[in-house]
């Protein structure tokens, strides 16, 4: 009678698995927070995601704490920006997470950065110049634009790397593609007003934004990329306002806050933090709001 009845309990457990459908999700590990979200966007109940930085941390530098390493090696797919933003920390999480899945060149390694056309590139690169970036500013989730092509992009892989569920994954991307276009077009015409305001940037981190809203930059806090402002070139900074007045100094909300509002003081214009990506502020808290918030805070900042 009991191995009739471990029979039947193992029957109706094979059956059972056979008819369940499956919903282990994939593993997604993206580099920024943006990425991660978009993953969210495309993937719905299909992946798991996670970010290595968040909106309080620069993403040139962190540390390949045991922690990450251990995401990573779990990840079927690593989303990252590329372009030189992650090369600090990246390649150290890679070899130390010993995941072939992630390695550059397999279908589980994605820059975001190769589907969008880049700015700021340079002609030469030295050290002397700072930190600057030979393949272009990496800094290119500012530009909603840019997210639709990587979003595109990515629905693709996703795909590639589950090809059971292509079909839900281009759904969602029909439907965020959908609502990303129109989403463009409204805050297109609320910033229309910041059309040619000039601005000074903490870093060049937001040339991608200035350039879509067609905004000016006429200074940067940074003397040069990555180099800390001193006071004699925040001094410098203001004489120069003077006689090229700016409407306002942006800061990224990870970046301390003294230089720029020291700047609003002396030039009397105003300090704006702007979320810079998912979770840089309380209404920042998915790729929309990201974008309603930013906007909202530069019109606030030109008044």
């Amino acid at each position: 009678m009991k191995r009739f009845i471990f029979k039947a309990i193992a029957a109706a457990a094979i059956g059972l698995s056979l008819s369940a459908p499956s919903y282990a999700a994939i593993n997604v590990l993206a580099c920024e927070p943006e990425w991660a979200a978009l993953a969210t966007e495309l993937g719905g109940d299909k992946v798991k995601t996670s970010s290595a930085t968040t909106a309080q941390q620069d993403p040139h530098r962190i540390e390949a704490r045991p922690s990450l390493i251990s995401r990573a090696r779990n990840a079927d797919l690593l989303a990252c920006t590329g372009l030189e933003l992650e090369v600090g920390w990246l390649p150290v999480l890679l070899q130390q997470s010993g995941n072939p899945k992630i390695m550059p060149g397999q279908p589980g390694y994605f820059e975001a950065g190769a589907f969008v056309t880049k700015l700021d590139v340079p002609g030469r690169v030295d050290r002397s110049q700072g930190d600057v970036h030979a393949a272009g500013n990496p800094h290119i989730q500012l530009d909603p634009r840019n997210i639709a092509a990587v979003a595109d992009a990515l629905a693709k892989r996703l795909s590639q790397i589950d090809a059971a569920n292509a079909g839900y994954y281009q759904s969602r991307y029909k439907d965020f593609s959908e609502r990303w276009s129109a989403a463009i077009k409204k805050w297109e015409q609320q910033a229309a007003p910041l059309r040619g305001a000039a601005v000074v940037e903490h870093h060049r981190n937001m040339t991608y934004l200035l350039n879509w809203l067609g905004m000016r930059p006429v200074g940067t806090l940074e003397p040069k990329p990555g180099i800390e402002p001193s006071a004699a070139h925040l001094t410098g900074l203001v004489a120069q306002l003077q006689k090229q007045p700016a409407k306002m100094v942006l800061r990224s909300a990870y970046q301390d806050p003294r230089a720029s509002e020291w700047l609003a003081e002396h030039a009397h214009i105003a300090a704006v933090m702007l979320p810079f990506t998912v979770g840089g502020s309380d209404k920042a808290r998915d790729l929309f709001g990201l974008f309603d918030d930013t906007v909202q805070r530069l019109l606030e900042g030109a008044k």
